[in-house]
């Protein structure tokens, strides 16, 4: 079976995210895409119980354009401007997987075992889930920020700061695949 890349190259998509991140510099904006979360949370009134939420959050309204944009951007993308075929995985990435019990491995984007209407009737699932976002939540409130702000936007701004939590994510990361993800499936 002869398996291609289904997402668009990088010399497309690189410049692109540049672009924008050109635009957003320009006008002053960083971006980040966990903040929105926080202006989410002040739109429905977390700031009459939480200090954290209390802010103008029409200052950040241009944020949560970008995030509709990258939806929308996302859904056209990936319906009508990718082909059908799948991401191209090594054939050791494929073995590993097929060993922990993902049998759609290289041949689906979003394996079955996590992401079929099944799954979400385990308690597993639910505690994976659970325990993730509230790791994910702390982690990137204590590193002021998401994977996507301090990668692109901080990195490009040369913050030092940014450039430790990067470190942080890519290790954390490695930690998760290697050692915790064959300890959970």
């Amino acid at each position: 079976m002869e398996v291609v890349y289904a997402s668009w190259p990088w010399y497309i998509s690189g410049p692109a995210i540049a672009f924008v991140l050109f635009l957003l510099l320009m006008m002053g904006n960083r971006f980040g895409m966990s903040s929105n979360l926080r202006t989410l949370c002040t739109i429905c009134g977390a700031g009459k119980n939480v200090e954290f939420f209390r802010f103008d959050w029409k200052e950040q309204k241009w944020n949560l354009i970008v995030v509709l944009g990258v939806t929308l951007g996302g859904f056209i993308a990936s319906n009508f401007l990718s082909n059908e075929q799948i991401v191209n995985l090594d054939e050791e990435v494929v073995s590993d997987l097929l060993e922990l019990g993902f049998a759609d491995a290289g041949a689906a984007y979003l394996p079955e075992k996590l992401y079929s209407a099944e799954s979400l009737l385990s308690i597993k699932t639910w505690l994976i889930l659970i325990v993730a976002g509230l790791l994910v939540g702390f982690g990137t409130r204590y590193a002021g920020g998401c994977t996507s702000g301090h990668a692109i936007s901080g990195l490009s701004a040369l913050q030092f700061p940014s450039l430790l939590a990067v470190i942080g994510f890519f290790a954390g990361g490695l930690f998760m695949v290697h050692v915790l993800f064959p300890l959970i499936f």
